[in-house]
């Protein structure tokens, strides 16, 4: 059996911008990408603070140390440039596995997006 459990997550960040018309996904600055341990192409799972959505879409790069988190194509409805939001990654692991898994966590500038 597997079970789903956070494997990372940035706590709140600001919207950097909003594009309706591309693909999809919301694109991430690679710092925050690193930290986290969030892939490009990999599932991630968005919670807006500011009005309570919650949707999932894949993260893409945005260069280094450019403070990106932009929502793209669709997902760009769901937010505003300088809502809260925050990203989640989950990853499958046996019960015995999830006992002593530890998540990535950061906890990033709210204004810059950039690591503290």
């Amino acid at each position: 059996m597997q079970i789903e459990v956070v494997k990372s997550k940035i706590h709140r960040v600001s919207v950097t911008g909003a594009d309706l018309d591309y693909v999809g996904s919301i694109t991430l600055d690679d710092n925050l990408m690193e930290a986290s341990g969030i892939i490009p192409g990999e599932r991630v799972y968005i919670v807006n603070v500011n009005n309570g959505e919650r949707f999932d879409t894949y993260s893409i790069s945005g260069g280094k140390g450019t403070g990106a988190v932009v929502l793209n194509g669709p997902a760009a409805r769901k937010v505003q440039k300088g809502d809260i939001i925050i990203i989640i990654a989950y990853a499958s692991l046996t019960p015995e596995e999830a006992q002593t898994f530890k998540p990535r966590i950061i906890f990033p500038n709210e204004v810059t997006n950039l690591i503290r």
